[in-house]
């Protein structure tokens, strides 16, 4: 399995767009205080669905 490319895209937009960051102050940023800021605003990341929360939200919601 190859190595994922970082999602500049996303990081980009959500620093310009959500954040207002300027552009000085975008690329200033270290990776840890980007993801620090992210956090901040997002709330901390969370872990993917597995089998048993799925089938856990589809008991509780079963249409």
């Amino acid at each position: 399995m190859g190595a994922r490319a970082f999602p500049w895209r996303e990081a980009m937009a959500f620093g310009f767009g959500r954040l207002r960051l300027s552009s000085r102050d975008f690329w200033a940023l270290t990776p840890r205080e980007f993801a620090a800021a992210v956090e901040a605003v997002a709330g901390p990341a969370r872990a993917p669905l597995d089998r048993t929360g799925l089938a856990a939200l589809m008991a509780r919601f079963p249409d």
